[in-house]
């Protein structure tokens, strides 16, 4: 009996302690539970508000285009023009039949003329209110209307324009006061895959802002598809439509480091621009309404290889044999040119200028533009199997 009551007892203390045990465990388990939540699903973390806040922007953070754009923004103008165009009628209306049976009144009554509008973008560079735009903006224009972002509207005169480089200078009338001013930047340093920033009024609608990256330097007009003008391109992805034309083109620091000028027809997110630094050796003359010079010679050329040589001699239709060797081939000689009275004729082929090699004929194009009015430049050709030294005096390229 009283071996039966220590068992008891026994037995009682051992079940007492293994549920203190568990008691004690799942107190363990509970605590840890609240100190230490188990990691939640993306999902459930996602709304937290805690993580919410660290995920998103504070407040006074600003991405690197909204300072830019801050910087120069307000400097933007859109460009309005207006002019009077006359109406050519047809010969039709001048027949003598037409007029028996409809009289001289019928003519008489149409309109002789009609309003013209355009538009375009520019950018102010001088608190005067001196503006930077296309020629092709202002050509023609009699009346020039100027509206800033903060939506002030000046009268302004073109004060000059050279379409050879398609760059125009507007003074806004008067003597307007805070003006805002873009900075200038170095078209010099700009290297390919830096960020482009176009501004300007396409449309219509003014300051629209649009990013991309330069993707080409120095891509001469004549591959653009323009080759009336004298410009070597910047080429950007940034988008340019229709009346961005004079807009600036910034880089990160909100600098202007081109003036958007065309777009390809036949191809999405390609633009072109002129380089700022080109606007600064102008930009002076061009507000002092005097005329940019343009050295030329009078030539149309193509870059020729012993390769393209060698199939232009393979074809039996040929009318010349080319000499297979590296240079310019003068595809044709303009009248009344210095080429033309230096000699040069169609088929030569250029191989130097004042001693320099050139394979390219942009490199000639640039040699040309950078000699002056009257220079005399000596070109080296070969003609057939011949070596022949032509002195070609420059002179000034006319706009029409």
């Amino acid at each position: 009996m009283r071996f039966s009551k220590v068992m008891t007892r026994i037995s009682t203390h051992i079940l007492a302690l293994i549920v203190g045990v568990a008691l004690t465990f799942g107190t363990l388990r509970v605590a840890a539970s609240q100190a230490e939540p188990a990691p939640a699903s993306p999902l459930v973390a996602s709304s937290s508000p805690t993580l919410l806040a660290q995920a998103s922007p504070s407040p006074g953070r600003s991405s690197f285009v909204t300072q830019a754009i801050a910087r120069t923004g307000p400097a933007v103008v859109r460009i309005d023009t207006a002019r009077t165009v006359t109406t050519n009628f047809s010969p039709f209306f001048e027949d003598p039949f037409f007029r028996e049976f409809f009289g001289d009144r019928f003519s008489q009554q149409m309109p002789q003329e009609r309003r013209e509008q355009g538009q375009g973008s520019g950018f102010i560079i001088d608190s005067s209110g001196i503006i930077l735009t296309n020629a092709h903006v202002v050509s023609g224009a009699e009346e020039v209307t100027i509206t800033l972002q903060d939506g002030r509207e000046y009268e302004a005169t073109v004060r000059g324009s050279d379409p050879v480089t398609d760059l125009a200078v507007v003074k806004i009338n008067g003597s307007p006061s805070n003006l805002p001013v873009a900075a200038l930047g170095d078209s010099g340093q700009v290297q390919v895959g830096d960020w482009a920033i176009a501004v300007g009024s396409p449309g219509g609608l003014n300051n629209t802002v649009t990013l991309g990256i330069i993707s080409t330097l120095d891509r001469p007009s004549f591959q653009v598809g323009i080759p009336d003008k004298r410009v070597n391109f910047l080429q950007t992805d940034a988008a340019i439509n229709p009346g961005n034309s004079g807009g600036p083109l910034l880089n990160d620091r909100g600098e202007v480091i081109g003036i958007n000028t065309a777009i390809r027809a036949n191809a999405t997110g390609i633009g072109f621009a002129i380089p700022i630094n080109k606007a600064k050796e102008l930009k002076d003359i061009l507000a002092a309404g005097r005329q940019v010079p343009h050295p030329f010679v009078g030539i149309e050329m193509r870059d020729m290889t012993p390769d393209i040589a060698k199939r232009f001699n393979q074809d039996p239709n040929s009318t010349i044999i080319l000499p297979e060797v590296n240079g310019v081939f003068v595809a044709r000689v303009l009248p009344n040119t210095p080429a033309e009275r230096a000699g040069l004729r169609r088929g030569d082929v250029i191989l130097e200028v004042e001693g320099q090699r050139v394979t390219r004929g942009v490199e000639i194009q640039n040699k040309v533009e950078n000699s002056g009015v009257g220079k005399s430049l000596k070109f080296k050709v070969q003609r057939g199997n011949q070596t022949l030294n032509l002195n070609i005096t420059t002179a000034q390229l006319q706009n029409s």
